[in-house]
């Protein structure tokens, strides 16, 4: 845990340094919950890793601030045929070293993710974000084709988290080296890593100016960035209070107060990307029957916690999907909250005198957790509620293990905003997301159909179908998807949050 004093000397330390030219008057410093796992951009599946490292690496495509994807490395792309996509690169780009980037880099980078073994004699565990991408052909310099094996419509959509490497430098340093080091085409270079503390990057000067999609385009207006690994709440809000930091990331609700009251500070909100419900055993009693899966859904009131607990910083949902995604159905109907419909739904299913379940969570959300429970336990669901480690808890809802346990507060993030990337690994039978052990025939069949399908209005009219048997199911207690929070400097410039979590600072500055 890091303390304010220590924070503080830092910060002074800092300040010193600028006089003697060391540290520029132009850093912004982050305040960060997780150092990197790596610095590899094809070897983790971290979103707090991609964050650090989309800030020294481009790709193809990225995202402008409605979540659409645009041209960032790629000049222009097309879709040749429904398996092929052609991108033609911009020239002159070039790496950290100096290295020009061309379309060899590319399928070096791409094939590397998609390969068995590809990494160090591992599968990268990035290769799902590719989909059925088979092939990776480069044309010419400037021109790469990639070739999937089946139509798969989202790609464009999930090649903004995929970051271009050097073939050259990767052939040099080795798989190993490139954990540690970095040569990147992206606004900022890596300085030093300093594991558990800070990884420190200065302006890259020359960038080739970023997607034209996002002005202004050029080189980063900061000096350097300094991402400080501080995992503690308190001591995270502390920093920014007290000048340490311009951005604390993951700002809890209960601080929001506490930063608005700050002199030089504030909130800034974005809706986020992550569907939070309670996964439900549909494989053994009392949940494998669904009118104790709609029982409990009714049992709850999500306006209360999403009140009380989250201060209005969420929005309610009756399904698996943001009301941001490409086809959500907002006609959806809503479990409303009924005490008493909840515990006849439980006497139709056998159970007139309620049930006794246990509800695992990880420590961050066992306010929330207690909360749930509570309501829960009102409506005949009497609920005890078991606070676990993440990766134990992980373990135990494996969906390739028996399942054992009742019921799970958990989430599934979608970066994308495309239904296939939270639809299929979480409500899919057998895939790897599905905790509750839901198995639907007709859902199934629907999103199997919308992966390969092409024509955006057919796509969402099936995702539609799905969605409404999913709500009809209930195999989940549908709950909120909350927005991403951040107390801020007043002196950082030129940032907004992104609803992907990405901290881009390519154009932030300190006024």
């Amino acid at each position: 845990m890091k303390t304010l004093k220590s924070l503080t000397l830092w910060g002074l330390a800092s300040s010193v340094l600028a006089v003697a030219g060391v540290v520029c008057a132009a850093d912004i410093r982050v305040g960060y919950t997780l150092d990197a796992l790596t610095l590899d951009p094809g070897n983790h599946r971290k979103r707090e890793t991609e964050t650090i490292l989309r800030n020294m690496y481009d790709g193809l495509l990225t995202r402008d601030s409605k979540m659409k994807a645009v041209s960032e490395l790629a000049a222009s792309w097309k879709q040749i045929d429904v398996t092929t996509y052609e991108f033609k690169l911009r020239p002159g780009v070039k790496f950290h070293s100096g290295d020009e980037m061309t379309s060899e880099d590319v399928k070096f980078t791409l094939d590397r993710m998609i390969q068995k073994n590809g990494i160090d004699g591992q599968t990268s565990p990035r290769g799902g974000l590719l989909g059925p991408l088979k092939e990776v052909q480069a044309v010419d310099k400037y021109t790469v084709r990639l070739v999937l094996s089946t139509p798969w419509a989202i790609l464009p959509a999930m090649l903004p988290f995929q970051e271009i490497v050097s073939k050259a430098f990767v052939q040099k340093v080795g798989d190993k080296g490139l954990a540690t080091q970095v040569n990147g085409t992206g606004p900022f270079k890596l300085v030093e890593w300093r594991k558990g503390d800070a990884i420190i990057m200065e302006r890259f000067a020359d960038y080739y100016g970023g997607s034209p999609a996002i002005p202004p385009v050029g080189p980063a207006k900061a000096d350097r960035v300094i991402f400080k690994v501080i995992p503690e709440n308190s001591s995270r809000v502390a920093a920014l209070l007290a000048g340490d930091v311009e951005i604390a990331a993951e700002l809890p609700v209960h601080m929001m107060k506490q930063v608005e009251s700050g002199k030089n500070t504030k909130v800034v909100k974005v809706n986020g990307t992550r569907s939070f419900f309670v996964s439900l055993n549909n494989t053994k009693p009392p949940f494998n029957n669904p009118l104790v899966r709609r029982a409990a859904n009714h049992a709850l009131d999500k306006k209360l916690i999403i009140d009380r607990i989250l201060q209005k910083t969420a929005t309610p949902i009756n399904g698996v999907l943001s009301p941001d995604t490409f086809g959500f159905d907002a006609t959806l109907p809503a479990y409303e909250y009924d005490v008493a419909k909840a515990k006849k739904l439980l006497a139709e299913a056998g159970f007139p005198n309620g049930i006794d379940v246990t509800l695992d969570v990880e420590g961050a959300f066992a306010e929330m957790a207690q909360a749930i429970g509570s309501l829960l336990t009102k409506a005949g669901i009497r609920t005890k509620v078991v606070v676990g480690e993440g990766s134990v808890l992980k373990a135990k809802w494996d969906p390739k293990k028996p399942k054992v346990g009742d019921m799970w507060l958990t989430s599934w993030g979608n970066g994308s905003l495309d239904p296939e990337d939270i639809f299929a690994p979480t409500l899919a039978t057998g895939d790897r997301g599905n905790s509750a052990g839901y198995s639907s025939a007709i859902v199934d069949g629907l999103l199997s159909a919308a992966s390969t399908e092409t024509n955006p209005a057919k796509r969402a009219e099936m995702f539609g179908r799905a969605q409404k048997q999913v709500n009809a199911d209930a195999p989940w207690v549908f709950l909120w998807v909350p927005q991403d929070i951040y107390g801020v400097s007043k002196r950082l410039k030129g940032w907004q949050p992104s609803a992907d979590s990405r901290i881009n600072l390519h154009r932030a500055y300190i006024e």
